[in-house]
């Protein structure tokens, strides 16, 4: 049953002519609405992936429920289409269960607050904000248990709840939630925040409503979503071809010891609109590496990638969404059947933006960028310290982004362009642990006619026993070059124990006992490169090899040999060239994936052992 409305004032808006510089005004009023709710929530929360990483995500909604600002695209109609219940003026709804809202978030960590705006008793918009949570229960410390077999063990679900019913706070409700959380303290904060970066929002629409009228505020608003519908229809018709084209990438493992798992995309033009059909994807894992894709968020991420690479001047909202249909088999890795675990599903979703990439390029591969950094690393780190205190910690990787049509990948970036990196400063003074080492992973970023970005290794030295966690991808597969350009050099992570003892640790790993003095090196991957490495200026080479960046081993890749001076000898590189370019061809690969999953398996050399061919559940039944 869909949710009802109810409205004192009935009266429907009317549609009224738009000037452009009203429409600007209102346009740029609600982008720097956005930024209100961001730096609200940075200033009130408390855990460091919001304060310090800013892992939360802002929404500003038409009185339909379609996103105008943002970023994931609005869930608010499938949150409409499934509750059952009112909405009303002086309501707040809150929620983290993902199958609640058909996946519109993704795991049980991310708690939504969702505020309708109403004015002189009409809806005349939505604000709500979602945001990481560091801990809600569950089975381990940050909620994110990776050899989860269901959504059970991954920590309170919150279905759909008034935390604001008619202006009266629902106390007994938070009290009852905060009590599953380890961090009580810190969710109560964060959820404070988004409370407050959504009532900061919803006051900056009405002052444009009572500034500009209502019927203005509204019309300008559906002037915003058929703008971005004509624009994207244009970039439709020019970049995407009738003919289907494929593109497939993967999940490296499951952390239950089988992968790789295929994601695979079909896409073509059909009657004006693009069909993205993901039919081939592997079916659901039984751990807990599975995404529950919304089709509205991936109608989102394919207009960001074509929006940024193709017109990054339009501001994307949801007014496209009838041009994109999404296909998802249900029961495959993209949309499993409750109640699958979802914790790991940061892998997957960041992987879409690579085959994103490589389903768009392959029409027009000078837009064509490489595989990058598509993913969001997790360390954990929890125990008792010596003054008998909890501690917890919840921290996001960054690592390589990859070559591009018009530069070098950024080192040491993150996936979400907004998020920034816990300071070392900040970890030192709330945390026991030490950053012995914090620095860009030479030669690990793809060589190309553009480079692509490095990874980073963080060295992190524990000074109190207690218990790691390690969610990372891209340990297995490498991440992909494109138009003549490497593969980016893969994940790693080594613990050293404080007796001299060490090993290469897996990437999706619960539970690792640390002692003080044991250290951690924390290795991800890097980007994939762009272009032919040969056309590369050796200048710049040289320079960076200066810079740490690239050793004189590594500029050999490029074809450039460095003198003992630090130098370019510049016969030898133009010799080694023409060696190499004889040695390649002439015919240039659109896509250099390194070796096949096969060769990887036959001579795995990463110091853990290679992932098994997953078994699916049809066939353990006829098994």
């Amino acid at each position: 049953m869909r949710a009802r409305i109810v409205q004192t004032n009935t009266t429907p808006f009317k549609t009224v002519p738009i000037d452009p510089v009203t429409l600007d005004i209102i346009e740029n009023a609600l982008r720097n609405a956005r930024v209100e709710m961001d730096t609200t929530l940075v200033r009130t929360a408390m855990s460091p992936g919001i304060r310090e990483q800013g892992d939360a995500f802002p929404l500003i909604a038409d009185h339909l429920g379609r996103m105008i600002v943002g970023q994931f695209g609005s869930y608010i109609g499938p949150f409409l289409d499934g509750y059952d219940g009112t909405v009303e003026e002086g309501d707040m709804i809150f929620l983290s269960d993902p199958y609640s809202v058909e996946g519109a978030i993704s795991h049980n960590n991310d708690w939504l607050v969702l505020l309708p705006v109403f004015k002189d008793g009409r809806l005349i918009a939505y604000t709500s904000m979602f945001g990481h949570q560091s801990d809600i229960g569950g089975k381990v410390a940050g909620s994110m248990p990776i050899d989860a077999k269901s959504i059970f063990e991954e920590g309170v679900r919150i279905p759909p709840v008034k935390i604001w019913k008619q202006g009266v706070y629902n106390e007994d409700l938070i009290k009852l939630v905060m009590h599953q959380t380890r961090s009580p303290e810190w969710c109560k904060a964060d959820l404070n925040a988004l409370i407050a970066a959504c009532r900061v929002a919803s006051r900056r629409v009405i002052e444009m409503a009572e500034r500009f009228g209502d019927d203005v505020f509204v019309s300008a608003t559906e002037n915003l979503l058929a703008r971005n519908h004509r624009a994207m229809k244009a970039l439709i018709e020019s970049a995407i071809g009738e003919a289907p084209v494929s593109f497939e990438d993967y999940i490296c493992d499951d952390g239950l010891g089988y992968g790789p798992y295929k994601i695979r995309c079909t896409m073509w033009r059909e009657n004006g609109k693009v069909v993205l059909d993901f039919a081939g994807t592997d079916p659901q894992s039984s751990g807990s590496i599975n995404f529950l894709l919304n089709e509205n968020m991936m109608r989102m991420f394919f207009g960001i990638y074509m929006i940024m690479v193709f017109d990054p001047q339009i501001l994307f909202n949801d007014g496209y969404y009838d041009l994109i249909d999404v296909r998802i088999p249900e029961g495959s890795l993209l949309k499993p059947k409750f109640p699958a675990a979802l914790s790991g599903r940061t892998h997957a979703l960041g992987r879409l933006f690579d085959i994103l990439g490589g389903l768009l390029g392959q029409k027009t591969p000078e837009f064509l960028c490489a595989a990058g950094f598509s993913s969001s690393p997790h360390l954990f780190y929890s125990g008792t310290d010596k003054d008998g205190e909890w501690f917890q910690l919840f921290q996001i990787g960054f690592g390589g982004i990859p070559g591009r049509p018009f530069g070098d990948g950024p080192d040491g970036h993150s996936l979400w362009p907004n998020f920034t990196n816990v300071p070392n400063e900040f970890l030192e003074r709330y945390f026991p642990l030490r950053i012995e080492r914090y620095e860009t992973v030479p030669d690990s970023g793809g060589a190309g006619l553009f480079r692509g970005g490095n990874g980073i290794l963080t060295t992190y030295k524990f000074l109190d026993p207690g218990l790691i966690a390690i969610h990372d991808d891209r340990w297995f597969t490498y991440p992909w070059g494109v138009n003549g350009g490497a593969p980016g050099q893969r994940a790693k992570k080594i613990l050293r124990r404080a007796n001299g003892d060490s090993e290469v640790v897996g990437n999706k790993r619960e539970d690792i006992p640390v002692e003080a003095g044991d250290e951690l090196d924390f290795i991800t991957w890097g980007g994939g490169g762009w272009g032919d490495p040969y056309d590369r200026d050796p200048a710049l080479v040289a320079k960076e090899v200066v810079q740490g960046l690239v050793t004189v081993q590594g500029a050999l890749a490029y074809g450039v040999v460095i003198e003992g001076s630090g130098g370019v000898d510049a016969a030898a590189t133009d010799a080694l060239r023409a060696k190499l370019r004889t040695q390649r061809g002439s015919e240039i690969a659109t896509f250099n994936y390194g070796p096949s999953i096969d060769e990887l398996r036959a001579n795995n050399d990463t110091g853990l052992p290679a992932p098994k061919q997953p078994k699916w559940a049809h066939a353990l039944a006829a098994e």
